[in-house]
């Protein structure tokens, strides 16, 4: 499944955030840091999330 981001710079590097995951934000000092790091929280995000509705 694919999640849009959003991709804003800022003074420190980027920021980016998946709108449709609460919470789930990164940064990198580039943008293709920035979306590295974005697949990585997405992918650890959905994990935590699939745990915990195994567990509930």
């Amino acid at each position: 499944m694919k999640y849009p981001v959003n991709l804003k710079q800022t003074e420190e590097g980027y920021a980016v955030w998946c709108p449709g995951l609460p919470g789930c934000w990164s940064q990198g000092q580039t943008e293709a840091e920035a979306l590295e790091n974005i697949k990585e929280a997405i992918f650890d995000y959905l994990a935590v999330r699939e745990e915990l509705t195994q567990d509930g």
